[in-house]
């Protein structure tokens, strides 16, 4: 077993590896940007290195810094975590030359799986069910015209060849919107993976995203740990993830075709270490999707349904030992969920929303665990993913656990932060959920999500101008204890509550943009200015696209607040963005125009 491992992200995922570090008497080596010289990570680790400036390009992608620090610490296996450089074959391989454990499978299986063309390929090679459609890059929009017309028919997905994630994703209803979808994927694959190839799949109108999850050592040993539905989502990017599915959506004869397929694909590769294999179920039919050659974020349900811990069994495959369970002795019991705690406004389309916390209250108690990578007084920065914790909960059934997770989302404090806390718990109040739909309607339907808005604290203006809050404050009246709010002054000084009254916390969420009249509409977040699609003087309509600004590796659309004429325009496209910073002043037209 290794003597030291460096985890090369940050993080709830590199405080997850660090506990089982220690917890396997293996001492942990830490990396950290700039900006997280005071996370979590970085206190917990028995070690720890800078690598450089904010921005991951300069820090956590810098594969030249990281060798030498590897080097500089010893390290004598190096752990990626998700994202970051989780899923790169040159990285991999250069460890491997460098004489540096890959904890992850080798660089080969990486790259097999890492183009979504060759590892669809491979997988109609090996017998695995694919989504019918191209095994191979379309080079123009003309050709995806005479391929689609000839073989697939519409609806089609049109993905970029190294895309995941949700990016690279767009989607033809008819043959009219093909051009637009073809460019748009090309041009985000461009962007996020600088590959601008597309390959063309059937769209699969709502589909459940059904993925299991895979364990594979060097003695031929390859086991499936069962499934997770992971349907929740918004634009391609998981919110809520269960295991198992829904008795009535996987049976058990379901369950052990999923699983098999699963083993084929990581069989088809020489996989070793953990993974897991997506795939799309519609209508009966199961279609491999992608093989994500990693240790993925929702691999805690998992954990939490069958007792196995899958960041230590990775790390034990690299380690060249063999996996502590067989086929034979996996057995699912009960049923685990997990909500993405994510720094997201989802009444604002799930525009993020970085930001620095205050209080912060995790809840506990049974069945319930909360990975997370920040604190109180912590910050999310916008230079990275918006995700602050991960909180995922067990019970006996479905039912159960949904219950659970509802007395969980209420009992979590973040202070100064909007989260899609309010978001899960409407959502998993509905009866949509109760159904296990796949819930497309309510993550696509703007009117529901608005109705998640989280509640803010009411700010008033007295007569003289002077600023009042609304506070609350819990009093006891003869033994009984009642909430009771105040609308006063802001205090200054310290003031002492009244005898018999103590302040309570509330949940709070910051605000995004406000000020600047009914006409101005300000950005709702930081970032930077990705396009524009208007210019001064358009007349538009409430809701229409003014401009994308990409922020924490996502595109978020900013809309007409109202219908008018845009009488300002004061942002370029490519250019950096703040929250608050003015993007359009709309002026209503005069009446009879």
């Amino acid at each position: 077993m290794f003597s030291s491992i460096l985890i090369a992200n940050r993080g709830e995922i590199a405080l997850r590896v660090i506990r089982c570090c220690k917890e396997m008497g293996i001492k942990s080596i830490a990396v950290y940007s700039e900006l997280d010289r005071d996370a979590l990570h970085v206190q917990a680790a028995d070690e720890a290195y800078l690598l450089g400036p904010g921005p991951a390009a300069e820090s956590y992608l810098n594969v030249e810094k990281l060798i030498e620090v590897i080097k500089q610490s010893g390290a004598e296996a190096v752990h990626p975590g998700y994202g970051f450089l989780a899923e790169n074959a040159p990285f991999a391989q250069r460890l491997a030359d460098e004489g540096i454990v890959f904890i992850g499978p080798p660089a080969s299986a990486i790259e097999s799986m890492g183009s979504k063309t060759s590892a669809r390929e491979l997988m109609q090679a090996a017998g695995v069910p694919i989504v019918p459609g191209t095994t191979e890059t379309v080079e123009s929009v003309d050709d995806a015209r005479k391929i689609i017309d000839a073989d697939i028919g519409y609806p089609v997905a049109i993905k970029a060849a190294g895309g995941g994630g949700g990016k690279g994703f767009r989607v033809a209803l008819t043959a009219d919107e093909l051009e637009e979808a073809f460019e748009g994927a090309s041009r985000e694959g461009e962007k996020f993976f600088s590959d601008g190839r597309v390959y063309i799949e059937r769209y699969l109108p709502d589909p459940r995203h059904i993925e299991v999850q895979i364990l594979a050592d060097t003695h031929g040993n390859t086991s499936h740990l069962g499934e997770r539905d992971c349907s929740i989502q918004r634009r391609h990017q998981k919110l809520i993830e269960e295991s198992p599915a829904a008795e009535w959506v996987v049976d058990e004869a379901l369950r052990e075709k999923i699983g098999k397929i699963g083993v084929e694909a990581a069989k088809a590769v020489d996989y070793v270490g953990a993974g897991t294999v997506e795939g799309l179920l519609q209508d009966g039919e199961y279609f491999f999707l992608e093989m994500n050659t990693r240790v993925q974020v929702e691999h805690c349900v998992t954990e939490m349904t069958t007792g196995i811990d899958i960041v230590r069994e990775g790390i034990r495959a690299a380690a060249g030992e063999p996996l502590s369970i067989t086929q034979d002795q996996v057995e699912m019991r009960g049923h685990a969920i997990e909500c993405r705690i994510n720094a997201e406004n989802a009444a604002k389309n799930f525009a993020p929303a970085p930001g620095k916390i205050g209080r912060y209250v995790e809840p506990s108690g049974p069945g319930v665990r909360v990975d997370s990578g920040v604190g109180e007084n912590g910050e999310v920065t916008p230079m990275y993913d918006p995700m602050v914790a991960k909180l995922i909960v067990w019970d006996v059934d479905r039912e159960r656990a949904t219950a659970r997770m509802l007395r969980a989302l209420d009992e979590y404090e973040i202070e100064g932060l909007t989260t899609l806390i309010p978001f899960h718990s409407a959502l998993l109040a509905t009866e949509q959920w109760q159904k296990a739909d796949t819930c497309r309607e309510l993550t696509e339907d703007k009117q529901w999500l608005k109705s998640t808005a989280p509640e803010t604290p009411v700010e008033r203006i007295d007569d003289d101008g002077v600023e009042k809050l609304e506070q609350q404050y819990t009093v006891e009246v003869s033994g009984r204890r009642f909430d009771v709010n105040v609308v006063g002054p802001p205090p200054s000084g310290g003031v002492a509550a009244a005898p018999g009254a103590a302040p309570k916390p509330k949940r709070t969420e910051r605000k995004s943009g406000g000020g600047g009249g009914a006409d101005l509409l300000e950005a709702p977040l930081q970032g930077n200015m990705w396009k524009v699609v208007v210019k001064a003087g358009d007349k538009v309509e409430e809701g229409q696209l003014l401009c994308i600004i990409e922020a924490m590796k996502m595109e978020n659309e900013i809309t007409a607040h109202k219908a008018g004429v845009i009488a300002e325009l004061p942002i370029t496209e490519g250019a950096p963005i703040g929250a608050g910073d003015p993007i359009a002043r709309i002026v209503s037209e005069p009446a009879g125009e």
